[in-house]
Parts: C-alpha cells; sequence; structure tokens
C-alpha cells in the first residue's frame, strides 16, 4: 500500500511523532491509522523505557491556579537537559499536571509509595488525564518522552484548598 503525504501529516497532527517515524508506523501497520498510532503509543513506551535510568537534574516548577485563588496545584518536573526543560512541548506537560493535582487532589505519586490497596485515583501516575479520559497521567508523561527523547520525572507535587 502506498502511502501519502497526507496520511503522514494526519498521523503526525494527531500524535507530534517525527515525520520518519510516522511513515513507518504507517508501513507496519499498512496504513491503517487507528493501528499507526498504537504502534506509536508502543514505540513511545519502549523509547521511555529505555530512557528511564537517565539522570534528570534540569526542569521547571509550575502552577496551576484555579477556583478565584481558592485551589492550586505545584508541580516540579524534572528533564535531562535545560533545553528541554524550556521548550513549550515540556512546559505545556507542567502545566497539563498541575491542573491534574489541583482538580484530582491526588495523596501519592506512584503505587509504590502508596499503601497497599490504595485507590488508583489517589495515584498521580494511575489517574484518567482530565482532558483525556482514555489516558493516564503516566501516558501523558511516556508520549512525552517520545517527542522530546529526554527523560522525564516528576520531582514532587503539592496542592493547596483554602478551608481544606
Amino acid at each position: 500500500m502506498e502511502i501519502t503525504t497526507e496520511t503522514v501529516k494526519e498521523l503526525r497532527e494527531i500524535t507530534s511523532a517525527g515525520i520518519i517515524d510516522c511513515r513507518n508506523a504507517l508501513r507496519e501497520c499498512n496504513g491503517d491509522v487507528k493501528k499507526a498510532i498504537e504502534y506509536l503509543k508502543e514505540k513511545g513506551f519502549s523509547k521511555a523505557a529505555k530512557k528511564a535510568n537517565r539522570s534528570t537534574g534540569q526542569g521547571i516548577v509550575e502552577c496551576y491556579i484555579h477556583g478565584g485563588g481558592r485551589i492550586g496545584g505545584m508541580i516540579e518536573l524534572n528533564c535531562e537537559t535545560d533545553f528541554v526543560g524550556r521548550t513549550d512541548e515540556f512546559k505545556k506537560l507542567a502545566k497539563e499536571i498541575a491542573m491534574q493535582i489541583a482538580a484530582m487532589n491526588p495523596q501519592y505519586l506512584n503505587a509504590e509509595d502508596a499503601p497497599e490497596g490504595t485507590d488508583k485515583n489517589e495515584i498521580l501516575l494511575s489517574q484518567a488525564y482530565i482532558r483525556d479520559a482514555s489516558q493516564t497521567i503516566h501516558d501523558l508523561i511516556v508520549s512525552t518522552i517520545a517527542k522530546t527523547g529526554e527523560n522525564i520525572r516528576i520531582k514532587q507535587f503539592a496542592r493547596f484548598e483554602i478551608g481544606a
């Protein structure tokens, strides 16, 4: 099957993956865009796993304030280089996670930090992303790792609420 430029462009707009990655995914999936999206998602997970042990000494602290200043979320999001830490993609990720924290009030970062039997809605990385319930916060981070090519970690987070 011939892979058209329009199909590659469509997949790239959906996934933000590189042109070559999109073309290769479409070839692997015989031009099926839905299958190619899943293929790229899987590939992103394998890329993220390879980067998991790399040091994350750069990044940003981001805040999101909601409800007329009554609720706020704050996050320290780390990456490998200050170059990636200054990109719009990385800043957007930090803002989205800070918003998630304000909205969903997670108590723990990951399942390893939480006591046994903790509801996944109390674990930040396991929570469904508030803008797209088909993804978790972990999935959101992994997709950004695949786009930036660097390891990304949440170092710490906090949520504040007036009267809580």
